[in-house]
């Protein structure tokens, strides 16, 4: 068997060498096929010695698959042809083939949740099998949705530079996946951030990056041992994870000095202020006014929109929030559509009416966002929100 320093090596490497197989004039399905083929190989005769160059030898066992299965399938003769002209495998730079990659995996084309898939596939090297443990799917649902992924991008060409942006939304929502089945895909979203953020030179990915560090540090504190939820004011930060925080909060002041500010940097900024105050108390709400002033400017989201409200109930008082949050519902009159914060947005109103003193609205509020929370612990959450206040209310 090989041991965990092998399997991590495997891992790390396995972009950098898809990547090398596509720009050598593989489509993507069958390159990712053969670097399948040559990681299972590795785990066959790596325990009997590793190679002095691991990633030359994968490169060149994958190649090897790689031909072997483009000769073997006659209707390609094009392909044979292709492959044939192409140079002898080798040592080569990882950054580029590694970052085309990433671009690959986010290609517009794909849904988000395919996107995320294929990324933690192909980039994170994670099997079929792990990846549909984390989403808590079955494990052919998983297959499926990646290998339509992988035909899907199989056809496409890198002629142009690709969209970091939607690279680091993937990644974001890979990291908001969290942790089951017997993948952490928060601290993998993490690794992949971190992998992207030194490869390319752009002031966003180490955005993410701090966002992932400093969000991952209140981990163990956002919930109890039973798995209810635990509201950043009320959470013990004798238990949020300092070493992560100063990382994270370092990472960020370097990406804030290159002065090109992006969505990420603000939320990473937004997080440092709650991180850094020794209670909640002391956190300084003005400032991270201020910082969703910029985030809405960069992206005018209502999420943004709605977590402002919050933040000015806090600095200026709740009726001030209530305001806020009067004011986004009237620039966005009618239903919301899919998708959109319905529930948080009923919650927020909640709370600052709780903050307001007006307990019987809040109440009929967190009962009514409740019942749309898209989450078990969420509902549950709210639930008792509305139960502790029905039961003050009855005193």
């Amino acid at each position: 068997m090989t041991t965990e320093g092998d399997e991590a090596l495997l891992r790390s490497l396995t972009p950098s060498v898809l990547g090398i197989l596509v720009r050598r004039g593989a489509d993507f399905a069958a390159a990712e096929d053969a670097v399948q083929d040559a990681l299972v190989e590795a785990v066959r005769v790596w325990p009997d010695g590793r190679p002095r160059d691991p990633k030359g030898w994968l490169v060149t066992v994958a190649w090897r698959k790689f031909l072997d299965a483009a000769r073997a399938d006659t209707a390609r003769r094009r392909r044979e042809e292709l492959v044939d002209e192409q140079p002898e495998p080798g040592p080569a730079p990882s950054v580029d083939d590694t970052l085309r990659l990433y671009f690959l995996c986010a290609h517009p084309s794909l849904t988000p949740s395919s996107a995320a898939a294929l990324t933690l596939r192909a980039v994170g090297g994670l099997t079929t099998r792990q990846i549909a443990r984390a989403y808590l799917v079955p494990e052919a649902t998983m297959a499926q949705r990646i290998s339509r992924a992988k035909r899907t991008v199989s056809g496409v060409r890198f002629d142009r530079p690709g969209d970091v942006a939607t690279v680091l939304r993937v990644l974001y929502l890979v990291f908001n996946e969290g942790h089951s089945g017997d993948i952490d895909l928060a601290a993998e979203a993490i690794r992949l951030t971190r992998q992207l953020a030194a490869a390319i030179d752009h002031p966003e990915p180490a955005g993410l990056l701090a966002l992932m560090l400093l969000h991952h540090a209140r981990r163990a504190a956002r919930t109890t041992p039973d798995g209810a939820l635990v509201p950043l004011a009320e959470q013990d930060r004798g238990r949020w994870d300092t070493r992560a925080i100063a990382e994270g909060i370092g990472i960020l002041r370097a990406a804030l000095a290159r002065d090109r500010l992006g969505e990420f940097q603000a939320q990473a900024a937004i997080a440092a202020l709650h991180a850094d105050a020794p209670t909640v108390e002391e956190t300084d709400w003005a400032q991270i006014v201020e910082w969703y002033d910029e985030l809405v400017r960069l992206t005018d989201s209502p999420v943004v929109r709605l977590n402002r409200a919050v933040a000015v109930g806090e600095a200026e008082g709740p009726r001030a929030g209530l305001a806020a949050l009067a004011a986004l519902e009237e620039s966005s009159p009618g239903p919301a559509g899919p998708g959109e914060p319905v529930p948080r947005h009923t919650a927020v109103a909640a709370y600052l009416h709780e903050r307001d003193g007006d307990l019987a609205t809040a109440a009929r509020l967190y009962a009514e966002a409740a019942r749309r929370a898209p989450s078990l612990a969420e509902r549950d959450h709210l639930t008792r929100r509305a139960a502790r206040l029905n039961a003050r209310g009855r005193l």
